[in-house]
């Protein structure tokens, strides 16, 4: 039997030894953003998914004084969406989440882009920006690559880019008002140029305030979408005097994302041809 001296430490099971060296080395190795922080999974992120976190939500939306056209948007966690219980509800326009980052794309793109446009809505593309893993030109291309572009058919409206919070990490994505506004301009520079659209900003007030330094450059040329879910879409980024779309809830029937176009359905057309 083996002495044990004073000041030596008791020899452990190595049940005990292995459980150990596996913390040790789960220490050691850099875990994937969404298991190292508690975040989501990358690729999960869809719009408006910081909103009720950070802003809130109260209230239905007031009567409005023009006519307004009912919407919806969607991702990958819907999955097969009920297109023409939409329609017969009085939805007639959709955005579908195509891309995020450079790293994924929506599996269920085909069956929200083509269902939407099936029934009679017109419909367009959505991408999740990731300003922290890739340039606005990289992620611009890859929207455009993989479902995001535009044509001239009437039913197409131009993409949006969906800029707010970091659900994998901090809000601004560890850039500068100036960095990010950079970003921005890269990305919807890049579209413009690979599709001739200028591309659609969907974004929170208090998000564009925080990181952007509240910059009021794009609203001459890019349509708003404002994200609020409240009983109006309350004040606006710089810059821009009116929304053109109005995501006001997450809890919505058949889909929960509903939005409102600010303008009635020859508005929207409107937008869609360009």
């Amino acid at each position: 039997m083996p002495v044990l001296r004073p000041g030596f430490p008791r020899p452990r099971p190595l049940a005990v030894l292995v459980t150990a060296l596996l913390a040790a080395l789960s220490l050691a190795l850099p875990l994937g953003t969404a298991q190292a922080a508690g975040h989501p999974a990358r690729g999960s992120a869809h719009m408006g998914m910081g909103v009720l976190a950070h802003d809130g939500g109260a209230g239905a939306p007031a009567p409005a004084l023009v006519t307004q056209t009912e919407g919806v948007d969607v991702s990958n966690y819907q999955g097969n969406v009920a297109w023409t219980t939409l329609w017969n509800s009085g939805v007639r326009w959709a955005y579908t989440k195509t891309t995020e980052g450079t790293y994924y794309t929506n599996p269920s793109f085909a069956q929200q882009y083509n269902g939407s446009y099936n029934v009679g809505m017109i419909r367009g593309a959505y991408h999740f920006a990731t300003p922290d893993t890739t340039s606005g030109a990289t992620q611009a291309n890859y929207f455009v690559d993989h479902g995001g572009g535009w044509s001239r058919d009437g039913k197409t409206l131009p993409g949006v880019l969906d800029i707010e919070w970091d659900p994998y990490g901090a809000a601004c994505y560890g850039k500068s008002a100036s960095g990010m506004v950079s970003w921005i301009a890269d990305f919807l520079n890049t579209y413009k140029s690979r599709t001739g659209r200028d591309a659609v900003i969907y974004t929170a007030t208090s998000w564009w305030t925080q990181c952007t330094g509240n910059y009021g450059g794009f609203a001459a040329n890019n349509p708003l979408w404002i994200a609020r879910y409240a009983s109006d879409p309350g004040t606006l980024p710089a810059g821009w005097s009116y929304y053109t779309m109005w995501q006001y809830t997450s809890s919505g029937p058949t889909v929960g994302d509903h939005d409102k176009f600010n303008g009635a359905l020859d508005r929207v057309q409107a937008l869609a041809n360009g």
